[in-house]
């Protein structure tokens, strides 16, 4: 079950109380018995390792890229690569 903090609007009290998804929102201060208001804090989540950089899902639109652009061919000299050729293993 989650926990949510919450703050008093008129006394200033925090405090944190586990509550399930289901249960409503507090509405009354324990301490004063002021109104509530819910506080919400940044994700407990944490990814670790590669794929997981802002930089990685990004097209080519993406101002900071990791991968080198390709240089452009020179003019008239394109580079195709040679034909194969079949040898007989005699």
């Amino acid at each position: 079950m989650p926990t949510y903090a919450y703050t008093c609007k008129d006394c200033g009290h925090d405090f944190e109380i586990v509550q399930s998804f289901s249960d409503d929102s507090l509405t009354t201060c324990p301490e004063c018995g002021g109104s509530l208001r819910k506080k919400f804090n940044s994700v407990g989540v944490v990814f670790k390792g590669s794929g997981f950089y802002r930089t990685d899902s990004r097209g080519s639109s993406g101002s900071s890229s990791t991968v080198p652009a390709a240089k452009p061919a020179d003019s008239g000299t394109a580079s195709t690569p040679a034909p194969a050729t079949a040898t007989s293993g005699n």
